[in-house]
C-alpha cells in the first residue's frame, strides 16, 4: 500500500518518519502527475514544493497556525495533504476543487490568492490581528522569489522587518518565475546560493543548534548572533538581516529531514524569520526539470512524451506577437514590455529578434508600465502586453503615469474576457469597466486575428494612450468577409436588419454575425454592429443604424461600466426609445469552468442569445 493512502490530513503527517515521508513526496507526485495530464493546471511549480509543504504541515499544526501561498498555483500538494486527495479528480473543473486557495473551499486554505507578491502583506495583517486578539499561534508566508520582485512584496518585507512581529516567511527560490527570473533581487539571492563556505559554516551552526535546544533562547540567540558575523563576512549585502528579519538559510528544499529542523528552530525564535529554501521547479518529472515554462501552466498532456494532448494552434498571442515583430522592423522607436510574461503574451521572437528593444521587469506590472511612461517622454513607442486580469495591477500608473500625461503608450490585454479553469482570480471581465472611465484612454477589441494587426498598426501611429484587449485562444472561425479600415471612434455595420441591431465588442462580434445569418433564414432581420472603440464610442452611427429596431448589446465583459452601459448612456442622451438588452455577465465574480460551460451559464453563447431572441420576438 502506497502512503499517499495514509494521509488524509495534516495529522496523519506526525506518524510518519522521514523515509516513510520521502516515499509519501514520491506518491504525491504521481498523482499531481496524473491529476495535470488529465486536467491542465500548474505542473512546475507543484513538483517542486512536494517535500517542503509536507514539511510545514508535519512541524505547524495547521488550521490552527495559518499557512499563507503566494500567487496560490503550488498548492495542489497542500489540498492532498489537507482533506482534499479523493477530489483532485475535479481540480479546475465546474462545481471542482479550485486551483488556487479559497477559504470558503477548506479551513486550511486561510487566504485567496491567484497573483503574486500578496502573502507578505497578508502574513503581516494575520499576525498583527493575532497580536491585538492575545491569541498564540504561528503565521507562515510561502512566497516564491519571482514574486519577490513585486512592489507589494517588498513593501511588505520593509514593513514586517520593523515591526517585531512573530511571523515566518518562507522564501521559495527556484529561480524561475513563469519567465526566467530577471533582476538585482534575482542576481542578489544567486550570490547568496553561490556562498559555498557561507553554506557549510550555516549548516554546522544549525546541527549545533539542533543538538542543544534545551539550553533554551538564550544559546539559540547567541548561534544567530554568530551565524550574523559569519554572513557579515562573506555577504557583502545583508539585505535581510539588515531589514530585521533573522535570516536562515539556504536548504535543500527537497531534504523533508533538514526542513523540519530549520522550521523548528524558527518556531523558537522571537521577531520576524525568513527562511531561504532552494528547490526545483518541476523536480521528478524530467521534461519539466528541463523545460519548467512550458510546464508552468499546461493542457491536458502525455505523461510518456511531455506532449501537449491539444495541437497548438493559432491565438491571438501569436497573432499580436507577430505583427509587433512585422513592425518593429520598420520602426526602430517601438519597444516591447513585459512583466515575467514574455511566452505567454506571444513576444518570445520579438525578444530573440530585437533584444536591445525587449524589456522584463519580472512581476512588476506597475513598474513596467510606469517605465512606459517614462520611454514616451522621450519618444520611444513602448508596447505593453499583460494580461487582462494583471492590469489591475497598475492601473494607477495607466491613470497617473500614462493617461494624465496623455502619452503615446500601446496597452495590449491579453486573456481579456473569460479565461475559465483558472477561476475568478484570472478572469478578465473588469477591465473594459476600470478602462472606461479613464480619461484620454482609447479602448478598442478586435473581433478577429486580421483585425487584432489592423488595431495594433493603429495604435502605433496613434499619438496618446491606447488599450486594444483580446481574449486568449483563437477566434471563432465565422468568416465576415466585410474589413473596413480602421478609423478612430468608427464602429462598423456588418449586417443590416429593422428587427434588431446587435451591438457587439471583441470575440462577440462574429457570434453576432453567426446569430443574424440564422435568425435571418427564421425571418428575422438582426443587424450587426461591431462597435471597435468602446472609447470613443460612435454614437452619431449607433444611433443612426440602429433605426427603430430593438437593440442587444453583447460584450464578453461585466455589463456594468461596459459596452451595454455606454449605449443606453447614448440612448438616453439622443432621446432615443429603443428597447434594450445587454448581454454580459454580472457584477459578481465567475468561478471555475471551461469557457464555453461558463458561456452557456450566463446565456451568452450562441443557442442561449437565439432563444432569447425569438422569445422575445414571440412576445409581441
Amino acid at each position: 500500500m502506497s502512503e499517499i493512502e495514509n494521509i488524509n490530513l495534516p495529522g496523519d503527517l506526525k506518524k510518519l518518519n522521514i523515509k516513510e515521508k520521502e516515499e509519501l513526496s514520491a506518491d504525491i507526485r504521481k498523482e499531481i502527475l496524473n491529476v495535470v495530464a488529465n486536467n491542465g493546471g500548474h505542473l512546475a511549480s507543484n513538483l517542486g514544493v512536494v517535500e517542503l509543504t509536507i514539511a510545514l504541515h508535519s512541524v505547524f499544526n495547521a488550521p490552527k497556525d495559518k499557512i499563507l501561498w503566494d500567487v496560490g498555483h503550488q498548492t495542489y500538494v497542500h489540498k492532498i495533504l489537507t482533506g482534499r486527495k479523493d477530489k483532485m479528480n475535479s481540480l479546475r473543473k465546474k462545481n471542482g476543487i479550485a486551483g488556487f486557495p479559497k477559504r470558503e473551499e477548506s479551513e486550511y486554505d486561510t487566504f485567496n490568492t491567484g497573483h503574486s507578491s500578496t502573502s507578505i502583506s497578508a502574513a503581516i495583517g494575520m499576525a498583527r490581528a493575532r497580536d491585538i486578539k492575545k491569541e498564540n499561534y504561528q503565521i507562515v508566508a510561502v512566497i516564491g522569489d519571482g514574486a519577490l520582485t513585486g512592489g507589494m512584496a517588498l513593501e511588505a518585507l520593509n514593513d514586517g522587518g520593523s515591526s517585531k512581529t512573530n511571523f515566518i516567511i518562507i522564501l521559495n527560490d527556484n529561480e524561475m518565475s513563469i519567465s526566467k527570473n530577471v533582476g538585482g533581487i534575482s542576481n542578489f539571492l544567486s550570490k547568496i546560493r553561490s556562498k559555498r563556505f557561507y553554506k557549510k559554516s550555516n549548516n554546522v551552526i544549525k546541527k549545533c543548534v539542533s543538538k542543544i535546544p534545551w539550553l533554551g533562547n538564550k544559546i539559540i540567540k547567541l548561534v544567530q548572533d554568530l551565524k550574523y558575523s559569519i554572513k557579515k563576512i562573506f555577504i557583502s549585502n545583508m539585505f535581510f538581516e539588515d531589514m530585521g528579519y533573522t535570516y536562515l538559510g539556504p536548504v535543500d528544499g527537497h531534504n523533508i529531514e533538514k526542513l523540519e529542523n530549520i522550521l523548528k528552530i524558527a518556531k523558537n525564535i522571537d521577531g520576524p524569520k525568513l527562511i531561504h529554501v532552494i528547490t526545483k521547479k518541476g523536480k521528478g518529472y524530467e521534461p519539466a526539470e528541463k523545460n519548467p515554462d512550458k510546464f508552468h501552466s499546461t493542457g491536458p498532456f502525455d505523461l510518456e512524451t511531455g506532449e501537449s494532448k491539444k495541437a497548438k494552434s493559432k491565438d491571438y498571442s501569436k497573432v499580436f506577437g507577430d505583427k509587433l515583430v512585422s513592425l518593429a522592423e520598420k520602426n526602430k522607436k517601438i519597444v516591447a514590455i513585459t512583466a515575467s510574461m514574455k511566452d505567454g503574451t506571444g513576444l518570445k521572437d520579438f525578444a530573440e529578434k530585437f533584444t536591445d528593444r525587449f524589456f522584463d521587469v519580472g512581476i512588476a506590472e506597475g513598474h513596467a508600465i510606469g517605465m512606459a511612461a517614462g520611454m514616451a517622454t522621450n519618444g520611444i513607442i513602448p508596447v505593453v502586453p499583460i494580461y487582462a486580469s494583471f492590469y489591475q495591477r497598475g492601473y494607477d500608473q495607466v491613470i497617473h503615469d500614462v493617461c494624465m500625461q496623455n502619452l503615446h503608450v500601446v496597452l495590449c490585454s491579453d486573456r481579456a474576457g473569460i479565461v475559465g479553469a483558472d477561476g475568478e482570480t484570472h478572469q478578465g471581465i473588469l477591465d473594459l469597466s476600470f478602462f472606461n472611465i479613464v480619461p484620454n484612454l482609447v479602448i478598442m477589441a478586435p473581433k478577429n486575428f486580421n483585425e487584432l494587426e489592423d488595431m495594433l498598426e493603429f495604435a502605433i501611429d496613434y499619438d496618446g494612450p491606447i488599450y486594444i484587449r483580446y481574449p486568449r485562444g483563437g477566434e471563432e472561425n465565422i468568416k465576415i468577409d466585410k474589413e473596413e479600415k480602421i478609423k478612430l471612434g468608427k464602429a462598423e455595420k456588418l449586417a443590416d436588419g429593422k428587427d434588431y441591431t446587435i451591438i457587439a465588442l471583441g470575440k462577440m462580434v462574429q457570434r453576432a454575425y453567426e446569430i443574424s445569418n440564422i435568425l435571418k433564414k427564421e425571418g428575422i432581420e438582426a443587424g450587426v454592429i461591431n462597435a471597435r472603440f468602446l472609447k470613443p464610442l460612435d454614437e452619431e452611427n449607433i444611433v443612426k443604424w440602429i433605426g427603430t429596431s430593438k437593440v442587444i448589446t453583447i460584450e464578453d465583459n461585466i455589463v456594468k461600466d461596459g459596452l451595454g452601459s455606454t449605449v443606453l448612456e447614448v440612448l438616453k442622451k439622443y432621446n432615443k426609445t429603443n428597447e434594450l438588452r445587454m448581454l454580459g455577465y454580472p457584477d459578481e465574480f465567475i468561478k471555475q469552468g471551461t469557457v464555453d460551460e461558463i458561456e452557456k451559464e450566463y446565456k451568452l453563447d450562441i443557442e442561449s442569445i437565439l432563444d432569447m431572441i425569438r422569445k422575445w420576438s414571440n412576445y409581441e
